[in-house]
């Protein structure tokens, strides 16, 4: 095994620190948020740090990296209108997604720099990206300052869902593998995951054996 320890990381090359790091988490989802400022322009760009939070009520995380750095469009239109929508990425678009980490000054939308299109319905102010296998509508709950690297943590309710029916089973779980969709490994390495197996909820044994 190779051991690196913290005051390694400060030694390590920065492109190659940032790799590394943002790889050893493990796979992340691979989603497209949209947005629209309140002047009518649309925005969409790939992020790989929307997290499950709860399921009642629905929500999700989304990691913003400090917004003093440089324009973070889709944080800004999201606190300017308090709606964005999430849509998964599948196979077809992962180039087009991509190129939506490239850093557009605000009133250029990357709707216009790439094949991806913008889709409306259910009266919804934000784009949502069309033919996405997943998309999801939310709006704006609350957000947390992570002071440790003054990032922040912002929370979205799920207002709307709309899943391709191929994808949904009967039990509710939503069959990724079906569609083709993407997650993340690091920062720009794109993968297809492909279900295994689905494992029942685990109860404990009546009787446990310690391990010595």
């Amino acid at each position: 095994m190779i051991h690196l320890k913290r005051q390694d990381f400060e030694e390590l090359d920065h492109i190659f620190r940032i790799n590394l790091i943002n790889s050893c988490s493990g796979f992340k989802s691979a989603n497209l948020i949209g947005t629209k400022s309140n002047d009518g322009t649309p925005n969409v760009a790939v992020f790989s740090s929307v997290t499950h939070l709860g399921s009642n009520p629905p929500l999700l995380g989304i990691i913003f990296r400090p917004v003093t750095d440089v324009p973070r469009n889709t944080y800004e239109n999201i606190k300017e209108t308090g709606q964005f929508t999430i849509n998964h990425i599948d196979a077809s678009i992962i180039q087009d997604a991509h190129h939506t980490s490239a850093k557009y000054p605000k009133e250029v939308s990357e709707f216009n720099t790439t094949e991806l299109e913008e889709e409306y319905k259910n009266g919804w102010h934000a784009p949502f990206v069309k033919n996405a296998p997943i998309q999801m509508a939310l709006t704006y709950c609350e957000e947390y300052e992570i002071k440790a690297n003054n990032t922040i943590q912002l929370i979205g309710e799920i207002k709307d869902l709309f899943i391709r029916p191929e994808l949904l089973e009967d039990d509710g779980f939503i069959n990724l593998s079906k569609g083709n969709i993407v997650a993340i490994n690091g920062l720009d390495g794109y993968t297809i995951p492909k279900l295994k197996e689905r494992i029942a909820y685990q109860r404990p044994k009546n009787k446990i054996n310690l391990k010595r």
